[in-house]
C-alpha cells in the first residue's frame, strides 16, 4: 500500500513545506492617509444608512403588525364562517371577532391601511350582526 503525497497538488504542512520569509520591503503596508482619515470617512455614511434603515425598519416593522391583525382577523371570520354553516357562532367568536377589530394596529402603507380597514369593518358588520342584543 502506498501512502498519499498530496491531494490536488497541495503539499502537506509541515516545516518542509514553511514557505520563507517574506523579503524585506515587500510585505504589506498601509498608506498613512488611509490611517489619519479612513475610519472617519467611512463611519459617517455608514452612521446615515443605518439610521435610515432603522427609519425604515420602523415602518417595516408596523406594517408587519398590521398584516398580522389582519392575518388573524381574516382567520377569526373564516371561522365564524364555518360555525354559521354547522350551528352558529362559537361562544366566545364575536366577542374575540370584536376584540380584534378594536385593537387592529394602523399600518404605515396607504395601501396596506385600505385593505386593513375594509377588514375590521367586515369584522364590526359581522359581529354585530350576530350578537344578540
Amino acid at each position: 500500500m502506498s501512502g498519499v503525497s498530496g491531494v490536488c497538488g497541495f503539499r502537506p504542512v509541515g516545516a518542509a513545506s514553511a514557505r520563507p520569509a517574506a523579503r524585506a520591503g515587500a510585505g504589506f503596508s498601509v498608506a498613512a492617509q488611509a490611517e489619519t482619515g479612513g475610519a472617519a470617512a467611512v463611519a459617517a455614511p455608514l452612521l446615515t444608512g443605518l439610521l435610515a434603515l432603522q427609519e425604515a425598519g420602523g415602518d417595516a416593522a408596523q406594517d408587519g403588525a398590521a398584516r398580522q391583525g389582519g392575518f388573524a382577523l381574516l382567520a377569526e371570520l373564516a371561522a365564524l364562517q364555518r360555525d354559521l354553516l354547522a350551528e352558529g357562532p362559537a361562544p366566545g367568536r364575536l366577542a374575540r371577532l370584536a376584540s380584534l377589530a378594536e385593537s387592529a394596529p394602523d399600518a404605515a402603507s396607504p395601501a396596506l391601511r385600505g385593505v386593513l380597514g375594509e377588514i375590521v369593518l367586515r369584522a364590526r358588520v359581522e359581529a354585530a350582526r350576530y350578537t344578540k342584543v
